[in-house]
């Protein structure tokens, strides 16, 4: 039977007793129905993982005793940062949890001037919460023991002023673009942009070409901005990653 796994944000050391986040323990007790002395798998986020026990609950509260450390999945050797016009809702939940199960390593949600999503101060901090949790959650459920960086949404203008020294191949998905995945050389750092729904404006998609960034096309088809991006990163890892 597979080990439940879950993150905890805080030190893991053998031998020490850890009490679990809220979350964390409402989702063994009351979901996956465990008790004292169940199994369980933590990692904390930066590619340490580690065996525990749960132990007898106190006040509320549900503590862990680590009992040993254990390997982790290897990250993909491809380090890959997927820059995302943010879309509506679940579309963006959904673009999150795959891309972090496909092992990018950076997230960047990008403001766009077709992105139909306004996020004033408050707006962005709630929905960071809510990505983290997304993320988070991918990370558990897929092996994972390092959580990908999740970048705060950024204007693109002022994220591509954020590049200059960034060395690494810059790719854009584009329907019309003149690159296919054949084209590309074999490389261990990538930046990944893809629009919101409509895609990038002309003029955003000009000064991305101007900062370096090619077009890339994936083939005949006009792929949804939930489906494009997830489709290019399975083909990149496949190509130069761990698929």
């Amino acid at each position: 039977m597979r080990v439940p796994r879950g993150y905890h944000d805080g030190e893991l050391a053998v031998g020490t007793e850890v009490v679990l986040g809220e979350a964390l323990a409402s989702h063994l007790t009351r979901v996956l129905r465990l008790r004292s002395g169940d199994g369980v798998r933590l990692f904390d986020g930066r590619g340490l993982e580690v065996r525990a026990v749960l132990a007898a609950p106190e006040k509320r509260r549900m503590s862990a005793c680590i009992e040993a450390v254990i390997e982790a999945l290897p990250e993909s050797p491809l380090r890959l940062t997927l820059a995302q016009g943010i879309c509506r809702g679940e579309k963006m939940d959904l673009v999150l949890q795959k891309a972090t199960e496909l092992g990018v390593q950076a997230i960047q949600p990008l403001l766009t001037l077709r992105t139909e999503v306004r996020l004033d101060a408050e707006r962005a901090s709630r929905r960071m919460a809510h990505w983290r949790e997304v993320v988070v959650a991918a990370c558990a459920q897929c092996g994972r023991a390092t959580l990908p960086q999740l970048h705060a949404p950024m204007a693109l203008p002022h994220w591509l002023a954020t590049l200059e020294g960034d060395r690494s191949p810059r790719l854009l998905l584009d329907p019309q673009g003149t690159m296919r995945l054949s084209d590309l050389a074999a490389a261990s750092a990538m930046l990944l942009a893809v629009g919101p729904e409509g895609g990038f404006d002309e003029d955003e998609a000009m000064r991305m070409q101007g900062c370096g960034f090619a077009g890339l096309r994936l083939g005949p088809r006009v792929l949804r901005t939930e489906t494009a991006g997830l489709a290019a990163i399975a083909a990149l890892q496949a190509r130069c990653g761990d698929l």
